[in-house]
């Protein structure tokens, strides 16, 4: 990768830099002080090639680094501070050095200064775009592991506060006594957990179920010594997955022995004539456990829908009830926004704000009907 040498006239400063360019260039540096530590830290917690990719992150940080401080010369000694968002990922880090980490540097890296400002080379406009890539790649693999449980939690516990704060604000709206109220949140609670809860667990057991109905069984492998090489059906076979027909015929060819194959019983063709060994288990990582996801709905779900009904719990009545509750509620909301929105690598802020009106906005429907049905039964 390209990057700026003291010699190099894009790294020689032709004039005095100025005030406001010493100022910023002292933040970049710090800030790419603080991006290397970052990776090293994280580094320190992985093995093979994810350890030497991060490595290598905080290798191109450190040219970065060496960069501003040749344009920087004796301004670059005692520089200040990284960025608050640069701190919270190093103590994250050395905490954790886990997914949401690289999920936060894959948002910092996206939000580079450089591409706007004159004084860095294009070598390190691409390499920041490069390393949102790579930390991209990386958070995948994290992401990949959380798909399945962690869908059925967040959404489960999403759902528990939207439903449950809904049913509350319907209900008070309506006048009935605060004790009616409680109850009503209990049932609301049990009934909508494990709902979810089966719905879960059919929903991912159903689609396991799909997905292994349609995978490679060992069928071919202890078929193909019977088979007439005249009338090859197991062409059909390999047609059927996708390969064209020349490649079909000839990979039937060698499962009947008729040409050579370093073939092994565990082994099994894929779609695309490849070889591979069958591990189902991987191949749904994805997917999750059926169990897993319907336990996490439910205890997510009756976290969720505990959270309305707290102030009712603890003795509070009328609008004071109502207020706290939404409060709470509005809370939990940003929280469960701004995971997600840390994961997928966008804004936790927007997310949060998005779960915010969504949950409001079905709060207030169900809280203008309350008054309706009061009102006409009043």
């Amino acid at each position: 990768m390209s990057t700026a040498t003291p010699d190099s006239p894009s790294a020689a400063a032709p004039y005095e830099p100025s005030r406001e360019q010493v100022r910023r260039w002292r933040r970049y540096l710090a800030d790419e002080i603080a991006e290397g530590q970052i990776y090293r830290d994280i580094a320190a917690r992985k093995d093979g090639v994810e350890r030497e990719i991060l490595l290598g992150l905080a290798e191109a940080e450190r040219r970065h680094e060496d960069h501003w401080r040749s344009l920087l010369g004796p301004h670059a000694e005692n520089p200040p501070r990284p960025s608050s968002h640069r701190i919270l990922l190093r103590a994250l880090a050395r905490l954790f050095g886990s997914v949401f980490v690289l999920a936060l540097a894959q948002r910092a890296e996206s939000d580079t200064p450089y591409a706007k400002d004159a004084d860095a080379t294009a070598g390190m406009v691409a390499d920041e775009r490069i390393h949102e890539e790579v930390v991209r790649g990386l958070a995948s693999r994290g992401r990949e592991q959380l798909a399945g449980s962690f869908r059925a939690a967040v959404f489960g516990m999403n759902d528990g506060l939207v439903s449950n704060l809904a049913l509350v604000m319907g209900i008070g709206a309506t006048g009935v006594a605060p004790s009616v109220v409680l109850f009503t949140g209990i049932a609301g609670l049990l009934a909508g957990a494990l709902s979810m809860a089966a719905g879960e667990y059919v929903s991912v057991r159903s689609q396991r179920e799909l997905l292994e109905a349609s995978s490679p069984t060992q069928v071919t492998l202890e078929a193909a010594q019977f088979l007439d090489l005249d009338a090859n059906e197991l062409e059909l076979v390999y047609l059927a997955r996708g390969m064209q027909p020349e490649d079909a015929k000839h990979r039937a060819l060698e499962r009947i022995g008729y040409l050579s194959c370093d073939c092994n019983p565990q082994f099994s063709a894929r779609p695309d004539g490849s070889q591979g060994p069958v591990d189902h288990s991987e191949s749904f990582a994805e997917i999750g456990s059926a169990w897993g996801a319907s336990l996490s709905s439910f205890l997510f779900f009756a976290s969720g829908a505990l959270i309305p009904i707290l102030p009712y719990l603890f003795g509070a009545t009328g609008w004071v009830a109502l207020a706290v509750a939404a409060a709470l509620v509005g809370m939990a909301l940003m929280f469960t926004g701004g995971v997600v929105g840390l994961l997928s690598g966008s804004s936790p802020l927007w997310r949060g704000l998005r779960q915010l009106a969504i949950g409001f906005g079905a709060a207030a429907v169900t809280y203008v009907l309350g008054l309706l049905f009061g009102a006409n039964v009043g």
